[in-house]
């Protein structure tokens, strides 16, 4: 219904010798107001010389002769807002749409065709996954789901730093300790920290751990080698295992000991076209020339940088598959890292930094503040994720419930701001079934499936009441708030419409007898929309859907 309101806008203006303008439809901040509003005529008031209440006047009753009988009422508002009550064969068309397409409800064809890979998560072997990889994990996914229900092939795709200091580090302390055969994840953290610290205390070992990294990165010392390789996959294996609990699934892994060695002869080559300079043995990249600062991307030693790797990164991601988009998906701390990457790659290769874009997630702190794996006193993915299930085990005994709740708060909570705000993560209120957390909206949908349940007979009665429920009327902005979500790459849009879209189903049960009351036929069609605009959202945001709480 958005879209048939934009066109008949935008005919509306160009009639009156406005194309172009460029205006807004959405959703009232108010229901009173209506189910859509428009700013155009004040956007286009300026162009038509006219005053803009004028001007929405005039588009108002263009409105009511274009649209027709799928409106019931339209308003002009405030300085110029037009104001569109939608009639109640509309919304009763819109709530049988939903409740008639099941899971493809809500699907639109905004990236119709295109090809987009998403990089997101990208923990580091030889450290255990932490609760900050659970933020990049959870937006990621969303994000993937997002763009592809709006018709893209999406590609998801995990980089992993599996050579560079905290190897070395690791390796350092393993060596140590007379460790051939490492056995977990969080031994070979352990190690990590160990290294850091002897690393950070002792020029000496300062010293033994920079000329270990050189030799990792040259790959002949075949003991190391065995050993970093037993190490990676242990590291590996136990982010695979985190991956399956949060329903997610990678279709390329790439590692910077694949992106370095190309990295390096592309940025050699940019020194040759004057992309990059030669400064006291090391590569550099004067960022100033863009307004920004100066980078190192191969060090003195003639190691690769994070930079460096990067741009071998963009490279071959290409070459194992091409998209028409990329999107990189890191802490907000990479902002400068990843803006002078791609300054230097628009210059190495302008077509690929185009189509390259990176979207910052914020932090996600406990009581304690962040925390540091250097310094050995992180939370990690996994005990995160365990700390909750046994929480949440308190009100579900059955196993599976219990973790799709748990999940369902911890992904809720980081989703529910906005990709680059930080968040103070409660476990608490996180688990709350009184509103704004995952479980109210999963216990939302486990009550509307109960009463379809109950619902064992054909309801006769096929009316429906003279004005919509308000829950109508949230229902069929599913498809609209979904684009949107997925059009700014902003998951927190559609967490807040379905949390809104709870309130009123239990709002909606609360006052109304749906199995054996007036209209139960229309209440249960509306009780099967709500259950898929529920299952779909969730499932767009890769929040489990329980079938019992």
């Amino acid at each position: 219904m958005e879209e048939r309101i934009r066109k008949a806008v935008g005919e509306a203006l160009s009639a009156a010798g406005a194309a172009g303008t460029v205006f807004t439809v959405e959703r009232p901040t108010e229901a009173a107001h209506g189910d859509y509003t428009t700013n155009a005529a004040l956007v286009a008031a300026k162009t038509l010389g006219k005053k803009p209440h004028e001007v929405a006047d005039e588009l108002a009753r263009s409105l009511v002769d274009s649209l027709g009988a799928s409106v019931s009422h339209i308003a002009v508002a405030g300085p110029g807002f037009v104001n569109i009550m939608l009639a109640r064969e509309a919304i009763t068309f819109a709530v049988a749409e939903a409740d008639a397409q099941g899971s493809e409800w809500g699907k639109g064809t905004l990236s119709s065709g295109q090809r987009v890979m998403v990089e997101y998560t990208d923990p580091n072997p030889f450290k255990e996954m932490h609760i900050g990889h659970l933020m990049s994990n959870t937006i990621g996914e969303a994000l993937s789901r997002l763009i592809e229900s709006e018709g893209a092939t999406i590609i998801r795709s995990c980089y992993s730093g599996d050579i560079g200091p905290h190897v070395a580090k690791a390796l350092w302390s393993l060596r140590k300790q007379g460790v051939t055969d490492p056995v977990s994840a969080t031994e070979l953290s352990a190690a990590y920290v160990a290294g850091n610290r002897a690393y950070e205390d002792s020029p000496e070992a300062k010293a033994e751990i920079d000329a270990l990294n050189t030799e990792v990165y040259k790959g002949e010392d075949k003991a190391l080698m065995e050993l970093w390789q037993k190490g990676r996959e242990i590291a590996l294996e136990a982010f695979r295992g985190i991956f399956k609990t949060l329903g997610t699934h990678f279709d390329y892994y790439f590692f910077e000991s694949e992106t370095s060695e190309p990295g390096m002869r592309i940025v050699r080559d940019g020194v040759n076209k004057g992309v990059f300079e030669e400064s006291d043995g090391a590569i550099i990249y004067r960022g100033e020339k863009k307004g920004l600062h100066t980078l190192v991307f191969i060090t003195s030693r003639g190691t690769p940088t994070y930079e460096a790797k990067d741009i071998g990164l963009a490279f071959l991601k290409e070459e194992r598959v091409q998209t028409d988009r990329s999107i990189i998906m890191t802490g907000t701390e990479q902002v400068g890292h990843f803006k002078i990457v791609l300054a230097a790659l628009s210059e190495i290769a302008p077509l690929l930094a185009k189509k390259t874009s990176h979207v910052p997630h914020g932090l996600l702190r406990l009581t304690t503040g962040k925390m540091s794996s250097r310094e050995g006193n992180v939370i990690t993915a996994l005990e995160l994720i365990k700390e909750m299930i046994a929480k949440a085990s308190e009100k579900n005994s059955d196993p599976l419930i219990r973790e799709q709740v748990a999940i369902g708060a911890i992904k809720y909570m980081v989703l529910r701001q906005a990709p680059g705000s930080d968040i103070i993560f409660d476990p608490e209120k996180s688990l709350s079934l009184e509103g704004d957390s995952g479980p109210y909206l999963q216990y939302a949908l486990v009550r509307a499936k109960s009463v379809l349940e109950k619902a064992t007979h054909d309801a006769q009665e096929r009316n429906s009441p003279n004005h919509p429920y308000l829950l109508e009327r949230v229902i069929l902005h599913f498809p609209e708030v979904a684009a949107r979500a997925a059009h700014e790459l902003a998951p927190n849009l559609l967490v807040n419409y379905l949390t809104e879209l709870a309130g009123e189903w239990n709002s909606f049960y609360a006052a109304e007898r749906i199995v054996g009351g007036d209209y139960e036929a229309h209440k249960l069609m509306l009780a099967r929309a709500f259950v898929n605009t529920m299952t779909n959202g969730l499932t767009l945001l890769s929040i489990p859907t329980p079938e019992k709480m």
